[in-house]
C-alpha cells in the first residue's frame, strides 16, 4: 500500500452504496471536486433513499443522478484512496482490492437508517450522518 496524504482520486463505500458512500462522494465533489475526482460504491446494490437526497438538497447538492452500483459494477475501480464507512465493507475492500496499491481508510459512519421515530427525527439522523461526513472529509482532504 501506498501513502496518499493528497489523493487525486477516492472512492467511498458503504454497504449498499445508498445512504453513506454516496453522500460522501457528493460532499467530497462539492467541497473538493476540483482537485479530487470522487465516486462511490457499496458492497451490494442499494436503492434511492429519499432521506439521503432530502438532506443532501438541503446543502444545495443534487443527487437525483446517483444510482446505487456494487464495488464489482464499477467501470474504473483504480483509485489512490478507498475509504470504508463500515466494518463490513472494509473487510470487503480489503478483500477486493489486495492486489492493487491502494490505500484503505476505515471511517466509521453512523447508520441514519435504523432510526425510528417521525419524519423529523429521521431526518435529524441523516443530518448528522451528513454533518460528521463533512468534517471528516474537510480534515482529510482540506
Amino acid at each position: 500500500m501506498t501513502s496518499v496524504a493528497s489523493p487525486k482520486s477516492v472512492l467511498f463505500v458503504c454497504n449498499m452504496n445508498q445512504i453513506r458512500s454516496p453522500m460522501a462522494e457528493f460532499l467530497a465533489r462539492d467541497l473538493f471536486g476540483e482537485r479530487i475526482y470522487a465516486q462511490s460504491a457499496g458492497i451490494y446494490k442499494g436503492d434511492e433513499d429519499g432521506f439521503m437526497q432530502a438532506v443532501m438538497a438541503e446543502r444545495g447538492i443534487d443527487v437525483s443522478a446517483h444510482e446505487p452500483e456494487t464495488i464489482q459494477e464499477l467501470e474504473d475501480h483504480f483509485v489512490d484512496l478507498v475509504i470504508t464507512l463500515t466494518q463490513q465493507a472494509h473487510d470487503a475492500c480489503v478483500d477486493f482490492f489486495k492486489d492493487e496499491a491502494v490505500d484503505i481508510e476505515f471511517w466509521e459512519t453512523i447508520n441514519p437508517s435504523i432510526t425510528m421515530g417521525r419524519r423529523e427525527q429521521v431526518l435529524g439522523a441523516y443530518r448528522e450522518t451528513r454533518e460528521q461526513l463533512e468534517k471528516r472529509i474537510k480534515k482529510r482532504f482540506g
